[in-house]
């Protein structure tokens, strides 16, 4: 059927339809008279706001509509020039109808690859992903230095300008809730029937103590009676539930007096300590009725009415009565931080408080050596406290700072803990023992975790990657980048980020298990506890993990995110980073934010303050460090010697002293005896000797 014919169809019908319409809206303008006067002002409102939504939608939308339009037309002109036409036995027109459906299928092809190839065809998230990682490739595989600084700032975890402002979680009002209890809910006058029960169930249970003796010798019949005096007791007071199994208790108690109920069997203290229990038992068990859902309604109406009533009573927020929110409320309270406390944080703490550090990177050689400095500035105060650190994987040591070892050595060893003045170097090296860098060599780590970051980045997908417009940005402008790229890692994607790296290096460390049969034969520790994790790896995916941390961020007093922004030159060189951090949490009533900008260029490297002291430590011409395992084994060998001769001075001094033992005053016999067994032994009664040696010191 032609479009022609078509367009014929649509008018004729719109010539049949037309007419009605007209006839109705005349006869509601001329004849004056409308039988439906009562909806009129219904129908009438209700034709405005079709009119304003349709006016809204055409110029919302009035552009696409006539593209869409002229799209329709071109489509349905081309699509009537490429359909095969089979009523005309025409050759030359069959064929060119036939190549132009074969080009159009083709077109067709093309545009649906291009849409979905992104390897070929990549979008503007697709390209900022691999413009970064390429950019991350290349830097991790060339020496590099860093200069890094960090700031801090807290802020309301709710925005006081925000809908949710004065709000609690959802986990806080459920615990609040849960330990909530009125003022005076277990008054005598309020809840007589309550008190007067449990008042006879202390009656009925004070009656059956004092009929217990102390040798509880009785007999069959009074034992029955007594075991059906507790069951009812305990039944009265809920601890016991009615159960089919109840009309066999009496022969499910018939015991044997001779056998169970003897005076050598059961005493009072059993059942004192039965007593205790039950007892322990009912305060466990007694919060557990108030979880249904009404009851939990009608306490969290009461709690909100009592810090209403507490407001307006000018009581600080969260003072409520002990017997109210119990002690688990107090706590929350006094974790919970005000948005003055917070503003005091700021001015008297983070605003004089920046975290640098200089880096040097030697991926070669597996060597990252930093300094890292803790800065406190303020007109009236000022410190600061650097800390070298260097790793070597090649090597399996690390180099640390001795002042920043040196008081946890002094808490372990305070005597043989040396003085600065005494270190013939600033330095300290500790190595890992062969023991186990002979299982798993640090190097082959380290390029398992490496390689296995990387390709975890790889796979995340690039709805994560951002390209953003840094014409507005002053640190982009800072470090001359042409392109930045944002990457978002909220608990999704850091849970995706660690399944992912742990199948990483799983399958790195398997890979070299495999390649070296000789070191690992079967059943080694690291092959079978290689296997093992390959197994469990199978059983969940990386998504997985990503999904139980935003499971524990939504239940749990803690909500983090992470934004990085990766600044990058035109040809895909990695220059500088800046990485913003957000802790915060309800239950600490707010988020702290670190923001951490990182430069990749000498320059900033070479004019900064700890880079002299980068040098000084780790330089070609520093000091070498101390060998912290020599000094260890240094002390452990002074340790056993010690440990030797005060055990060769025991022997000696329990020889010197066995002629006072001997006296009558200690019973020579008694002791000669015990002495001649002792002397067969390796260990002596160090508090006998003492003792011995104050005597004769008294004498």
């Amino acid at each position: 059927m032609s479009s022609h014919h078509i367009n014929n169809r649509n008018r004729q019908r719109y010539s049949e339809t037309a007419p009605a319409y007209l006839s109705t809206t005349d006869h509601k303008n001329y004849n004056g008279k409308n039988n439906n006067s009562h909806l009129y002002p219904t129908s009438k409102l209700t034709s405005i706001a079709l009119i304003v939504g349709s006016a809204s939608l055409v110029l919302a939308g009035c552009q696409s509509t006539a593209a869409s339009s002229s799209s329709n037309l071109s489509s349905n002109s081309s699509a009537s020039s490429t359909m095969m036409d089979f009523s005309v036995a025409d050759t030359a027109q069959s064929q060119s109808q036939g190549q132009a459906f074969t080009a159009s299928q083709n077109a067709q092809a093309a545009r649906y690859e291009q849409l979905f190839n992104q390897e070929k065809y990549p979008n503007t998230e697709n390209q900022a992903k691999s413009h970064l990682l390429a950019a991350i490739r290349q830097h991790l595989a060339t020496d590099h230095v860093a200069v890094a600084t960090a700031n801090y700032r807290s802020a309301p975890f709710i925005d006081p300008n925000s809908i949710d402002a004065g709000s609690s979680s959802l986990l806080r009002t459920i615990i609040e809730t849960y330990v909530y209890q009125p003022e005076g809910a277990y008054n005598r006058s309020d809840d007589e029937p309550y008190n007067d029960d449990y008042n006879d169930y202390d009656n009925a249970k004070d009656s059956i103590e004092s009929d217990y003796p102390s040798d509880y010798d009785k007999s069959r019949a009074e034992a029955e009676a007594e075991r059906r005096a507790i069951a009812a007791i305990l039944a009265e007071a809920g601890e016991n539930e009615p159960t089919s199994s109840d009309t066999n208790s009496d022969n499910e108690y018939a015991y044997d007096t001779a056998d169970d109920y003897s005076s050598d069997d059961y005493s009072s203290d059993d059942y004192d300590s039965y007593a205790e229990y039950s007892s322990s038992a009912e305060g466990m068990l007694s919060g557990m009725s108030g979880l249904s859902p009404k009851s939990m309604a009608a306490k969290y109406e009461a709690m909100q009415m009592a810090k209403q009533q507490a407001k307006t009573e000018t009581v600080n927020r969260g003072s409520l009565p002990m017997s109210s929110t119990g002690m688990i409320g107090n706590i929350l309270d006094m974790f919970h931080r005000t948005p003055e406390q917070i503003a005091a944080s700021n001015a008297y703490q983070y605003e004089h408080l920046t975290f640098n550090s200089v880096s040097q990177y030697r991926p070669k050689q597996r060597q990252l050596q930093s300094v890292y400095s803790y800065d406190y500035a303020t007109p009236t105060i000022s410190s600061s406290i650097q800390i070298p650190l260097a790793f070597d994987f090649n090597s399996s040591s690390v180099v640390v700072d001795s002042s920043a070892i040196m008081p946890i050595v002094a808490l372990v060893n305070p005597e043989n803990t040396p003085l600065p003045s005494h270190m013939t170097s600033h330095t300290v090296s500790f190595g890992l023992p062969e023991s186990i860098t002979a299982q798993l060599p640090p190097a082959v780590l380290y390029d398992a975790v490496l390689n296995a970051i990387q390709s975890s980045m790889a796979e995340l997908a690039p709805e994560h990657f951002s390209a953003v417009d840094i014409s507005g940005d002053t640190f982009a402008k800072e470090v001359g980048a042409t392109r930045a790229v944002k990457v978002y890692f909220g608990s999704q994607q850091s849970g995706e980020m660690i399944g992912k790296t742990l199948k990483y290096v799983t399958r790195s460390l398997q890979e070299y298990v495999d390649a070296n049969p000789d070191k690992y034969p079967d059943g080694a520790a690291l092959k079978t506890a290689l296997a093992k994790a390959q197994l469990y790896n199978k059983g969940y995916q990386s998504a997985d993990v990503g999904s139980l941390l935003q499971l524990i961020e939504a239940i749990g007093p803690i909500s983090f995110n992470q934004i990085n922004y990766y600044y990058l030159d035109s040809s895909d060189r990695l220059l500088a980073k800046q990485q913003r951090v957000n802790i915060g949490s309800d239950f600490m009533g707010s988020t702290t934010t670190m923001l951490n900008q990182v430069r990749y260029d000498k320059a900033s490297f070479n004019r900064h303050a700890l880079t002299p002291l980068l040098a000084e430590s780790f330089g070609s011409d520093a000091t070498p460090p101390i060998d912290g395992n020599a000094w260890i084994a240094t002390q452990r060998e002074k340790k056993d010697r010690l440990q030797t001769a005060r055990y060769a001075r025991y022997d000696y001094q329990d020889s010197g002293v066995e002629g006072a033992y001997s006296s009558d005053e200690y019973g020579s016999d008694e002791y000669s005896n015990d002495n001649d067994n002792d002397n067969g032994t390796d260990a002596v009664d160090e508090s006998r000797v003492d003792d011995a040696q104050d005597d004769m010191n008294e004498e």
